[in-house]
């Protein structure tokens, strides 16, 4: 008797199951904050707030006082034009003149060379008229050891004296004679050069300003400075 056997399929195998979606969250997650960080942001933000204040406190704390418009040279006498206002911060290392005393400049000689944009201070002029009124003026260029060390001044009483290279007049005589020398008043000296040289305004007598330009073109003069009084 045959045996008859029935084809059996292969077991199939179930479905894989499908993984259930995550929950979605509308809250991020949090940082945490840490109080050292919030406490130095705090502290900043005041600083600049106090900052802030200290600065609006300092621009409408300042006070008008004289500056130059334009250069004054020493000698010259400072013009209404010459002056300009100037707002400041008060400084206790500073002695600006204040505005409403513009009329005690005016009419004063500038003391030195004084660039445009100077504060004017007291000392910044002279009293009096201009030195040279009523005198011709000579400009002398002295190198250093022709002149005092000491700077000089507008209004300094001088002595020019003449100090020629070669003095044959008395080599020949055997004799030493007192030099010669002009008086005269500083009307106004520039600044140094490169190799220290300044040239110094000086005021003369009319009859003593031939003598003095020809010591000059030689390089023959010596400028000494009088004793005060």
């Amino acid at each position: 008797m045959a045996t008859t056997f029935a084809n059996k399929k292969p077991a199939e195998k179930a479905p894989a199951a499908t993984p259930s979606p995550l929950p979605i969250s509308q809250d991020a997650p949090r940082r945490r904050r840490r109080p050292v960080v919030v406490s130095a942001g705090l502290a900043l933000a005041a600083a600049g707030a106090l900052l802030a204040v200290w600065q609006v406190d300092e621009a409408g704390n300042r006070v008008p006082v004289i500056a130059l418009a334009h250069d004054v040279k020493a000698g010259q006498t400072v013009k209404k034009s010459d002056l300009v206002v100037a707002q400041i911060a008060p400084d206790t290392a500073l002695a600006p003149v204040p505005v409403n005393r513009s009329s005690d400049i005016v009419g004063k000689t500038a003391a030195a060379d004084l660039p445009k944009g100077t504060l004017i201070t007291d000392a910044s002029v002279h009293e009096g008229t201009p030195v040279a009124k009523g005198r011709d003026t000579v400009g002398i260029l002295a190198k250093p050891g022709q002149l005092p060390a000491q700077r000089l001044r507008t209004g300094d009483a001088i002595a020019l004296v003449h100090t020629p290279q070669d003095d044959t007049e008395a080599a020949k005589s055997g004799t030493q004679k007192a030099p010669d020398s002009i008086s005269a008043v500083v009307v106004g000296v520039s600044s140094p050069d490169a190799n220290g040289a300044v040239v110094v305004d000086v005021a003369v007598a009319g009859t003593d300003s031939p003598s003095l330009a020809t010591w000059t073109a030689r390089g023959a003069v010596t400028v000494v400075l009088k004793a005060a009084g």
